[in-house]
């Protein structure tokens, strides 16, 4: 008898388990909605952004795409700080990125400037077109063993800010975007290359937002107060300076490891 008992019990136990872990997945399905609800809109905003181009309301366009910049920028931050980061997410954010970040600058920039080109200028927006997604995908690929301090290549949003505020820029002074077709095409295709290229640029990851000195946040009142001074011009400026700066950084590294 003792010997029927021994062999009967474990496999009830491991019935009563897996009907367990059944009943508590099923419970658990589905998603995070605060991180999302952030993601949906920065999607939302490059959709709009592509609506505004295509009938003409270029700097609504603009701003879209940097209200998408601004929402990208938080969803990630809600998610750690309400510790709903879940691989779901992620996806749905690169999906996101690719449409707000790749798709929306590329026709932005196409319907304000580009068209007139010809084959060269769906050229251009396509080449940043598809060296946004090629970057959204080379950075999931390499987002676990990368140093979290560089972005290898120009991060997709600011490769869209680069764009976008060009765009607004432009369509704020009232320039016809034909009378600068070439310079948006070398800059939009420019812009493509730099996110799929080695160069590295700084993420500010090292920072976090928290307790800081009172001159630090003197200094971010100041900055709000220059940026409002003339937003296109300032957030284009600064995105120059970015890009930029990155490549003088690897041309100096690359320069110094050729001399040693």
């Amino acid at each position: 008898m003792q010997d029927n008992d021994k062999t009967t019990t474990p496999p009830q136990e491991t019935f009563e388990v897996v009907e367990a872990e059944q009943r508590t997945g099923a419970r658990h399905k589905g998603v995070y909605l605060l991180p999302n609800l952030f993601t949906t809109g920065a999607l939302f905003a490059g959709f709009y952004a592509i609506v505004a181009a295509m009938n003409g309301l270029f700097e609504n366009a603009a701003l879209g795409i940097i209200v998408a910049g601004i929402l990208d920028g938080m969803d990630g931050g809600v998610a750690r700080l309400t510790n709903t980061q879940s691989k779901f997410g992620a996806e749905y954010d690169s999906l996101s990125d690719c449409v707000a970040f790749g798709v929306a600058p590329g026709l932005v920039a196409y319907s304000w400037a580009l068209s007139g080109l010809g084959k060269f200028g769906w050229m251009a927006a396509f080449i940043y077109v598809a060296c946004a997604a090629l970057r959204l995908a080379r950075f999931n690929v390499q987002a676990e063993s990368t140093d979290k301090r560089f972005f290898i290549g120009l991060p997709s949003p600011t490769g869209a800010g680069l764009v976008a505020t060009m765009v607004w820029l432009g369509a704020s002074r009232g320039i016809e975007g034909s009378d600068v077709s070439w310079l948006v095409a070398f800059m939009v295709a420019g812009a493509g290359l730099l996110m799929v290229s080695s160069v590295k640029y700084h993420s500010f990851k090292e920072f976090h937002i928290g307790r800081v000195p009172f001159k630090v946040l003197l200094g971010v009142i100041i900055a709000f107060a220059i940026v409002f001074l003339d937003p296109p011009l300032v957030l284009l400026s600064a995105a120059v300076i970015y890009v930029v700066v990155g490549l003088m950084m690897s041309l100096w590294h690359l320069r110094k490891g050729v001399g040693a």
